[in-house]
């Protein structure tokens, strides 16, 4: 390489990353990030590709925005709580809650003593003050996790017997008989697919019976000629000792307390009421908290899933108690707010983007979402754009944000259900920047 080679101009590593803007980076993304970036714009420099002088700028314009490779999603789909993008979305005071908790707390230490505290108390405290119906309270990693202990806890090496109309299957192909299984417990199923009486029960319960497992079949429903058995016809169930079998319920979406726009979705406080031995549930659904797995019921038999091996497996983190508290204690969440937010109280908003972007504005019906409520309409409004900005909102450029949308019966459909008030310009922004270039097919 000659004196006269541009190649030697181009700067070195260690000089890069003094660079403010660089060293800036590596606080928020690490040194080996911004190390790669800079190496990849050096490498394209001696390949004649970019000038010397621009390595810096290269290397900046190339480093990730985020520390994640999660990306943030305004969802424009009408559906309240979609797994596919995270579920429930945090209040402010859940997302205040994780930043206080990101750093050393309290999590199991008691101020006062010094001396080790009982695991998340605040938040135990709040889930028995939402729900004074339970006598104790346990919080696990997800819902899956606080069906598998209940059932491991109680009936490991014995039956469970559940309903055939209750064999569910959850998302990614998880099925309910496979969960069961994996705890030891042998499934017991009892009537038919559409209907099942409180003597297929009685007839199947014996001295090798765990518990009866009630599953709320909340990502389907069946209509016409059915049957199915409430808790409180289970609540008194004997084996033939004379013991009574404990009723398990898996209310599945989380609904705490009675929300009268959900009339059919079974909430925690009327199981129990019922006569539940324990229910299981969701925080990331219809409660609009983080994902975790809560437990309700008697103090008892909680206190036996606490002390069972497999809870220490399923323990929540701090993060997710913290956020968990908060969702409880704090502020309307999000979901809740979505779920009942009215046709007329979206159309003005629905008309000021239509107006904007110069497109149609047509009826639509929502939904709850995330296997919860799956017959209860959500009726709306969305404006209405052709199908290929759809995909381009997916894929945008520069610092538009990206929007998820829907595709309903071949329209391209922008749902602001669920998308924040003071977010609804960083749609419109979106919006234009992408039907400015609807001309050029959507990419690969």
């Amino acid at each position: 390489m000659s004196d006269a080679d541009p190649r030697r101009a181009i700067p070195r590593t260690d000089v890069l990353l003094a660079e403010p803007r660089l060293s800036a980076a590596i606080e928020r993304l690490g040194t080996d990030a911004v190390r790669s970036a800079i190496t990849t714009a050096q490498a394209r420099a001696r390949r004649g590709e970019i000038a010397p002088t621009d390595v810096a700028d290269v290397a900046v314009a190339s480093l990730p925005a985020r520390a994640s490779s999660l990306t943030p999603v305004l969802n424009a789909t009408g559906v309240v709580v979609h797994t596919n993008i995270g579920r429930a979305p945090l209040s402010d005071a859940a997302l205040q809650a994780v930043v206080d908790a990101a750093g050393y707390v309290d999590v199991e230490l008691d101020l006062i003593t010094g001396s080790r505290g009982r695991r998340g108390a605040g938040v135990l405290g709040a889930l028995r003050e939402a729900v004074p119906a339970a006598g104790d309270v346990l919080v696990v990693n997800n819902g899956a996790a606080a069906l598998v202990l209940a059932t491991t806890a109680l009936a490991a090496g014995r039956d469970v017997v559940v309903s055939r109309g209750e064999m569910v299957e959850i998302g990614d192909g998880f099925r309910l008989p496979d969960l069961i299984a994996s705890t030891g417990a042998s499934l017991r199923e009892v009537g038919t697919t559409n209907r099942t009486h409180q003597r297929d029960y009685l007839e199947a319960v014996g001295p090798d019976t765990g518990c009866i497992l009630k599953v709320h079949p909340s990502n389907f429903r069946v209509d016409g000629f059915v049957a199915s058995v409430g808790v409180d016809e289970l609540a008194d169930v004997r084996r033939p000792d004379g013991s009574v079998v404990p009723v398990v319920a898996d209310i599945g979406s989380g609904l705490l307390v009675r929300d009268p726009a959900l009339p059919d979705e079974p909430d925690a406080a009327s199981s129990l009421r019922s006569g539940a031995t324990l229910v299981t549930a969701s925080g990331d659904k219809l409660l609009g908290g983080p994902q975790a797995g809560l437990i309700l019921g008697e103090a008892g038999v909680v206190e036996r899933l606490r002390r069972h091996p497999l809870a220490r497996a399923v323990r929540v983190d701090k993060l997710t108690l913290a956020a968990l508290e908060a969702t409880l204690r704090g502020p309307v969440t999000p979901v809740t707010a979505s779920l009942h937010l009215t046709a007329d109280q979206l159309r003005p908003r629905t008309d000021r983007l239509a107006e904007v972007l110069g497109r149609q504005v047509v009826a639509v019906v929502g939904r709850v979402g995330g296997g919860g409520a799956p017959g209860v309409p959500l009726p709306g409004w969305a404006v209405e754009v052709p199908v290929g900005v759809v995909q381009r909102l997916r894929r945008p450029s520069g610092d538009d944000p990206v929007v998820l949308a829907r595709v309903e019966d071949g329209h391209g459909l922008i749902d602001l259900r669920c998308v924040p008030p003071e977010r609804d310009a960083d749609v419109e922004r979106a919006l234009l920047a992408v039907l400015a270039g609807a001309g050029t097919p959507p990419p690969p």
